[in-house]
């Protein structure tokens, strides 16, 4: 092959990007020319001398894609957001899938060349707007989609229909993608606006939602800012690494539609073709809550039943299930630090009905250390909130509202593991589409589980006899000291452990 086909580059070609930023240090910046001239006209690439012939450092060049499914009350403020950011992309495509509702036109009214001058420079970016209809393939069609139409440009920045961005969040992840070239794809730091959104259920969603979110993205700051998945919410990818990844796995395209989580198995093909996945210190995102039970089970479901898929081989498609690769490390610890939640809850809970049943129980003040190490640490991930307010301080200091979404993620967990288990053929992106449209009762259905293990087990133990009960209580709760003091031991070196200045 003499010759590389339009929009693909060869791996021996030399790329110096610049970024469009003032803020731009010396770090950024490429050693002079004439010396990268010597250097190249030395250096052996797969047994022939690379020629210095496109060593010519440039402006690096940005592509965004945006995959719309009904986001008509949030393209707006979508496309709001990025013609107003401090760097604008040189092109963004609305790519729009699957949708009945008014997105299509919203979206047409910002169609067209816009301009934008900062600090003296003027960038110049084109919206297009593309409605591909009916998609089997729903948000991985889009996302393939605008992979096509970016072709030829250096960098990929894929936004979600309903996440907005700070105004600098494109040049800070710009600066940082050419400032190190080993990075493959960089994600922002996710956040909730919280501003938006009224109700008490909606509240309480969404400041677990925060919590969440901002647990996550410290693990991973924390974790030398490697990041084990590059979320669609707000991620910037190498053309080089997507294309070094389709070559690698035999993929017509970078996104493939045998994974639920498609952000997920790109993350992992990116990290196996020798780039790095990272998260961002500094730009940052703010992405469209779940406002009600139904869509965040559909969410966390599909979430959480994709991560699952991905440690074990041939569950999925072709999926070869990768369970010691390096992304996955966080994974398998959030999935036993949950089994461990939901051993150590459920098991006080059946030991506390029990023993009260036979006026065994005794109260110890030991038992407030927990919950009260668990308040401390959440207030603490709180705190290190860049835009913290009194009810993510409230949620936290408070301690119950913070054990009830507990609960409620303890049912995500089980759902998705009973279903992984069960080997069901359930297409979570269509269940979770039907929750978002407030249709289905899944998400009842883990209340309903855990009223009946608590049935069971009460009747169960009804038919004990006093010995048999007591003999249970003296072996249950010393296990479950155990268990507890251990989750204690690892939330407290969370809780002393140094955020190093970073903010969530």
């Amino acid at each position: 092959m003499t010759e590389s086909s339009p929009g693909l580059r060869r791996a021996t070609d030399r790329q110096i990007l610049l970024p469009r930023s003032a803020k731009a240090g010396p770090l950024a910046l490429p050693p002079a020319v004439p010396q990268l001239a010597d250097l190249e006209n030395v250096e052996v690439v797969s047994g022939e001398i690379a020629l210095a012939t496109t060593a010519t450092p440039r402006n690096a060049t940005i592509s965004c894609i945006i995959p719309c499914y009904n986001e008509q009350d949030s393209i707006a403020d979508v496309l709001k957001s990025l013609l107003g950011q401090t760097r604008l992309p040189d092109v963004i495509h609305v790519i729009i899938n699957n949708t009945d509702d008014d997105t299509p036109e919203i979206a047409r009214s910002f169609e067209g060349r816009h301009t934008r001058t900062v600090k003296g420079e003027e960038f110049v970016t084109v919206v297009h707007v593309h409605d591909m209809g009916a998609n089997p393939d729903k948000k991985v069609g889009a996302l393939n989609y605008g992979y096509f139409l970016s072709r030829g440009y250096d960098y990929i920045l894929g936004v979600d229909g309903d996440t907005t961005l700070a105004r600098d969040a494109v040049e800070r992840l710009e600066l940082e993608m050419t400032d190190d070239p080993r990075i493959g794809g960089l994600s922002a730091i996710y956040s909730i606006d919280k501003n938006r959104y009224k109700g008490l259920m909606a509240r309480f969603l969404i400041a677990g939602q925060r919590a969440q979110f901002a647990a996550f993205n410290m693990d991973n700051l924390l974790r030398g800012r490697n990041m084990a998945v590059l979320g669609g919410q707000c991620s910037l990818f190498s053309i080089r690494a997507l294309e070094t990844v389709m070559v690698r796995h035999h993929q017509q395209a970078p996104w493939v539609r045998d994974s639920e989580v498609e952000d997920s198995k790109l993350s992992l093909q990116i990290k196996d073709a020798g780039y790095s996945t990272k998260i961002s210190s500094t730009a940052r995102a703010f992405v469209g809550p779940m406002t009600n039970l139904r869509a965040l089970h559909g969410q966390q479901v599909k979430w959480n039943f994709g991560a699952i898929d991905l440690f074990w081989p041939g569950t999925r498609g072709d999926n070869q299930g990768q369970p010691l690769h390096p992304n996955l490390r966080l994974r398998w610890y959030e999935n036993i630090a949950m089994a461990f939640n939901i051993a150590s809850r459920l098991g006080f809970l059946l030991l506390l009905v029990a023993a009260l049943s036979i006026h065994a129980f005794v109260f110890n003040p030991i038992w407030l250390i927990p919950p009260a190490v668990a308040a401390l640490l959440n207030l603490r991930l709180a705190l290190s909130m860049k835009d913290k307010s009194a009810s993510d301080i409230l949620y936290a200091a408070l301690a119950l509202p913070a054990e009830l979404y507990m609960w409620i993620r303890m049912g995500h967990f089980v759902s998705a593991w009973t279903q992984f288990l069960a080997k069901t053929d359930k297409d979570n992106w269509a269940a979770q589409a039907n929750a978002e449209k407030g249709k289905g009762s899944a998400y009842v259905m883990p209340l309903v589980v855990l009223l009946a293990v608590l049935g069971g087990a009460i009747y169960a133990w009804s038919q004990q006899s006093v010995s048999v009960q007591s003999a249970i209580l003296s072996l249950g709760w010393p296990i479950l000291y155990i268990a507890t003091i251990a989750q204690t031991v690892f939330m407290m070196r969370k809780l002393f452990r140094r955020h190093r200045g970073f903010t969530v």
